[in-house]
């Protein structure tokens, strides 16, 4: 899925947004670069990428409930698997679905339940291992998935993980039927919460986070291989998280009570720019 790692690094024409450090397993720093309209990139993309999730503080690749953010997260996780698949059915009441980068397999369990056949893809082993002890079809890569058309393909906060995520999106494309939807959830660099947190905003999260985009930068590259944007979503929740994570970058004290102020002030401003913490982007084929 990865291309020559040298042809990912980034010119040095390119301007230096901010430098940013991987607050979760290196501790190195990287640069964040402006490439194109909208669109940010992580530089350099790491040799390795595997070692930057070896982490037992990453949750999405777990089932963990163990602290209490742990458990906040599994709470909020299980109300919006909820809403995310009531946001589904405002498009289709059944059919089949993808979710690439399935991680623990929690958002296809749902989807089941709501009668669809699901699919997934999740390239780590150790959430795709607790994703299969539910009896769930995952794959380790797209190449595996059997040949057929989906009627909905879904990234959850994923788009940003992926390095040629171009190539992926032209492949996924040519698998979602003519009326199918594409649903793309990826965090807002154009937030409140990321201008307040700067460097120390957690959705950076360099190197795991390779790519960054605002609302205009992912729907003009969604157009640019023929999909329009037909609805948009905000991720309330996300704010706070993001916020409490960033509150721990920054070693607060009462991280949790100053990352909760934070996230509803992001989201109160966001009332009225659109500029949520993180958005779901419904597109369908041109």
């Amino acid at each position: 899925m990865r291309k020559d790692e040298s042809s990912l690094q980034v010119s040095r024409d390119f301007k230096t947004v901010l430098k940013c450090k991987d607050h979760l397993v290196s501790g190195e720093e990287f640069e964040i670069v402006d490439l194109e309209n909208g669109i940010f990139k992580t530089d350099p993309f790491p040799e390795n990428l595997d070692q930057y999730y070896e982490s037992e503080n990453y949750i999405s690749h777990t089932d963990s409930s163990h602290g209490l953010k742990d458990k906040i997260y599994q709470i909020v996780k299980s109300r919006m698997l909820s809403k995310k698949a009531q946001w589904i059915s405002e498009f289709k009441s059944s059919g089949k679905v993808l979710d690439y980068g399935a991680g623990t397999g929690d958002f296809l369990k749902k989807m089941e339940s709501r009668n669809f056949e699901t699919v997934g893809v999740e390239p780590n082993s150790t959430a795709r291992n607790l994703a299969n002890k539910k009896n769930l079809n995952i794959y380790s890569k797209l190449e595996e998935v059997p040949q057929e058309k989906f009627d909905v393909i879904t990234l959850w906060h994923v788009l940003e993980h992926i390095p040629d995520f171009e190539n992926i999106l032209s492949r996924l494309s040519s698998i979602l039927k003519p009326d199918g939807i594409l649903i793309i959830a990826v965090p807002n660099y154009r937030s409140y919460d990321s201008y307040y947190y700067n460097n120390k905003w957690a959705a950076w999260d360099v190197p795991r986070h390779l790519w960054h985009f605002s609302r205009s930068g992912l729907t003009e590259k969604l157009r640019s291989i023929n999909f329009s944007l037909v609805k948009e979503r905000p991720l309330i929740f996300d704010s706070f998280y993001v916020s409490m994570l960033s509150e721990n970058n920054k070693d607060s004290k009462a991280s949790m009570i100053k990352g909760i102020f934070r996230g509803l002030l992001s989201n109160l401003s966001a009332k009225s720019t659109g500029e949520y913490s993180s958005l779901t982007y419904f597109f369908k084929k041109d």
